[in-house]
């Protein structure tokens, strides 16, 4: 496995196109149900062989393939630095798109593009930086995954005093759960579902809301971090939160808008039909565990990642990380 390499800049020389692999017969549509099977709405173009490589053991020669050519287009495509390109953090883009050369490695620059270019979230993820809110109780990550997979968010807009945390510090928050999650292989494979509970959302929060945030978290959502957001579901949104979401939703990208829910202030029916009520805290009408000790757990698990965020925060992890986590 290559290791944490100084890539020097790139040259205008002609690239090679990513490897191509033949296309198989499309299976019956009764066998592309469950996580993790491609749909029919995904791009033709991908690459994709009678076993799909998301669905293959990592060291297949097949996925070993699409990650030396990964590695090589990066090594060129990529300005100097150090840049990550061991097999668990090229995979990790490679599973976000399916497996797709060409769009991991887009992918893969757009998220080095955008770290340099937000140093005010990216550039310190230690978790003492964001320490309020998290003792707070602002956000949690539920233990169970839902029924497709996806590992489950929330976060308590409440729990958020806007006279104490700036909206780029909450921003932070998420940005290290996922930092930490992309790093788990079904949350590669399964993505993302997150719940926004907007009880006590007032204006101060919405002053804080600004163009040039949304286009940064747009970014994320769109095209510059490795995860695949599966669903947004917002409840207790009070009805002036509904202007503030008018000005968001022209920067988010048109795949992440049919997956935006608004459940209102009653809720419970409508969130069960997405969520089975065995993962859901109680306060969302579940039988998990409570909102308290989903997010004293999930803090606590931040806290004692703070080595590996210090590593992420440097711009340098080694590759040990990662194989520790596949």
């Amino acid at each position: 496995m290559t290791g944490c390499l100084l890539v020097q800049p790139a040259r205008s020389i002609p690239l090679q196109p990513l490897l191509h692999f033949p296309r198989p017969v499309p299976p019956p549509a009764e066998a592309s149900s469950g996580p993790g099977t491609r749909s029919a709405e995904e791009p033709a173009g991908s690459a994709y062989t009678a076993a799909p490589p998301m669905e293959l053991p990592d060291d297949s020669n097949l996925v070993k393939s699409f990650i030396a050519e990964l590695r090589r287009r990066a090594e060129v495509e990529l300005e100097g630095g150090q840049v990550d390109l061991s097999d668990g953090a090229l995979l990790k883009f490679l599973r976000a798109r399916d497996f797709d050369g060409e769009l991991a490695l887009q992918l893969l620059v757009n998220y080095h593009k955008w770290r340099r270019e937000c140093p005010e979230i990216t550039a310190n993820l230690c978790p003492s930086s964001v320490l309020g809110l998290l003792q707070n109780q602002y956000h949690g990550v539920l233990d169970s995954r839902d029924t497709t997979g996806s590992r489950v968010l929330v976060y308590r807009i409440g729990k958020w005093i806007p006279k104490d945390f700036t909206a780029y510090e909450v921003f932070r928050v998420s940005l290290i759960t996922s930092e930490l999650i992309v790093r788990e292989v079904e949350t590669q494979r399964f993505g993302i579902k997150a719940i926004f509970d907007l009880q006590d959302w007032c204006f101060a929060h919405a002053f804080q809301i600004n163009p040039s945030l949304v286009k940064k978290i747009s970014a994320v959502l769109t095209d510059s971090f490795p995860l695949k957001v599966r669903g947004i579901h917002l409840i207790n949104e009070p009805k002036f939160f509904r202007p503030v979401f008018s000005m968001i939703r022209p920067f988010l990208p048109d795949k992440i808008k049919p997956r935006i829910h608004m459940h209102g202030s009653s809720f419970v029916h409508s969130l069960c039909q997405h969520f089975s009520r065995e993962i859901l805290p109680p306060e969302y009408g579940g039988n998990g565990q409570g909102l308290d000790e989903v997010c004293q757990r999930w803090t606590q698990f931040i806290l004692s990642s703070q080595a590996l965020l210090q590593q992420l925060s440097l711009g340098v992890l080694s590759v040990n990380w990662y194989s520790q986590s596949l």
